[in-house]
């Protein structure tokens, strides 16, 4: 396996999009690394590349008080999480897209056409359904991981995303048969479309600012040691 195949997974998305994902890629002084593992950080930095955004144009499009308020939480949640994704991604020899997925643009460029009640009513909806299909994939990481880095990474997530569903639900505008039927019966995609395209080389890596008066921080990794039983070691180890 190349340093490559190890840094940047093959497929992502919304669905469980590969056949390995208990397989070890890396020992780490921080516990063993999988394929699922790996998945999860870049799902994480991916949705922030596009709710982020989203949530940026929520301020400016939104037309209720529940939109509005559920858009500064996407900011402000998704550039803390993006904080951390960039924290340990190096450390765990991790290569983080800086676009999101052909599937995550759509999305936003859904929004983008909306305007007035259809944007918040869409904006509601799409946020609820995506959110709600990798809180799923949260729960599973966080439960498996042998990785102590990957498993602040899906608590600091499990908590942002409950967040972020809550406050969708709160806007008064989720047609929950519509919504949870998109999140259990998703379409059936081609590879392609679920995964955010590694940088060029040499990019600059993209940057998620925090609001002026951020309410969520990013990892604190003072206190976090190996994880798992692993073997410490310097730096990760194609496994």
């Amino acid at each position: 396996m190349t340093l490559v195949a190890l840094a940047y997974p093959s497929m992502l998305g919304l669905n469980k999009v590969t056949t390995a994902q208990d397989r070890v890629i890396a020992n780490t002084q921080w516990g063993p690394l999988t394929e699922g593992d790996r998945d999860f950080v870049v799902k994480v930095r991916a949705a922030g590349l596009w709710e982020y955004p989203v949530g940026q144009m929520g301020l400016q499009k939104g037309t209720t008080p529940g939109v509005l308020t559920a858009s500064k939480h996407l900011i402000d949640g998704h550039a803390a999480l993006d904080a951390s994704c960039r924290k340990i991604a190096p450390m765990l020899n991790i290569t983080l897209p800086n676009v999101a997925s052909p599937q995550q643009q759509g999305f936003v460029s859904q929004l983008k056409a909306d305007s007035g009640k259809q944007f918040d009513v869409d904006f509601a909806n799409i946020l609820r359904m995506t959110h709600g299909s990798i809180f799923n994939t949260i729960a599973k990481i966080r439960s498996t991981t042998k990785n102590s880095l990957v498993r602040a990474l899906a608590d600091q997530a499990n908590d942002t995303v409950l967040d972020h569903i809550t406050v969708m639900e709160k806007t008064g505008l989720v047609d929950f048969d519509q919504t949870l039927f998109q999140q259990t019966t998703p379409p059936k995609l081609p590879n392609s479309a679920l995964t955010p395209p590694p940088p060029p080389a040499g990019q600059p890596e993209v940057v998620l600012t925090p609001p002026p008066h951020p309410t969520s921080s990013p990892l604190d990794l003072s206190g976090i040691t190996g994880g798992g039983g692993a073997t410490p070691s310097p730096s990760p180890t194609v496994g």
